[in-house]
């Protein structure tokens, strides 16, 4: 007789280990809301909060006079952008294991996508920090007078700002094909993956843009990815995924042929 019988171990087995992921996908889906969440709040803080405060358009002195007033405050909004960055790590592979079902090769690609991004705005990061050497008083400065040190360190900053602006169409390229994957899933609301895709449309057109025509370079164009990742911050907070459909989903991407 072929199959498993209900009594049998095999099939006690089988449903353990259905279990088993049914709780392990609405754990991820847990973690990737509590992720999400902790880069809106570090990178609001590290990227918009404590820049606006510091840097003041073109006024090199008034800005060096900030950083050097506020050297706590500045060195706190680079921790905030490395805990960003880790927590930007975690969810590549979180939400690979939540959209994997859908397509495990597209899933792999947006994964990859959001490595690149967090990556190269690190090196976005090192110009944020450089402030700190430039306006640290140090002997072998002493070559540079202060006009000329304050002018680098403001010149570090727009450094800062266009070079992470440039590398960040990788993470608009992960959000378009994760909102396609969203939308594709039927575990997750179509809504979703609708809002992702089109802020994701948005980094990657800003990103052109500021290269290009750098003075149409609007900061509109990032507003739909606030909406997309609080949207995705509380519906997986406070629903996870559809688990019946996550299992239907998974059972069609078990016998689907390679």
């Amino acid at each position: 007789m072929q199959g498993v019988m209900i009594g049998s171990p095999r099939a006690a087995d089988a449903r353990t280990h259905t279990r088993t992921n049914e709780s392990s996908a609405q754990t991820y889906a847990r973690i990737a809301g509590a992720l999400f969440l902790l880069t809106m709040v570090f990178g609001f803080f590290g990227e918009m909060f404590v820049p606006s405060r510091l840097i003041v358009g073109n006024d090199a002195a008034a800005t060096a006079r900030n950083v050097v007033a506020n050297d706590a405050l500045f060195r706190l909004s680079v921790v905030s952008y490395l805990i960003e960055a880790l927590c930007d790590v975690a969810l590549s592979l979180v939400l690979y294991l939540l959209l994997q079902p859908v397509r495990r090769d597209l899933a792999l690609l947006a994964a990859f996508f959001g490595l690149v991004s967090t990556a190269l705005y690190g090196v976005a990061e090192v110009f944020y920090f450089a402030p700190t050497l430039l306006l640290g008083g140090a002997d072998y400065l002493k070559a540079f007078t202060p006009e000329q040190l304050n002018a680098l360190a403001l010149l570090c900053f727009k450094l800062y700002a266009r070079v992470g602006g440039m590398f960040m169409v990788f993470y608009g390229v992960a959000a378009v094909v994760r909102g396609y994957l969203i939308y594709r899933s039927g575990y997750l609301p179509r809504p979703l993956g609708v809002l992702l895709t089109i802020a994701g449309l948005g980094f990657i057109t800003r990103n052109f843009v500021l290269v290009l025509a750098p003075a149409y370079a609007s900061d509109l164009l990032l507003l739909p990815m606030f909406v997309a990742v609080l949207s995705m911050t509380l519906w997986l907070l406070a629903r996870g995924i559809d688990i019946a459909r996550w299992n239907a989903r998974v059972t069609a991407s078990e016998v689907a042929p390679a």
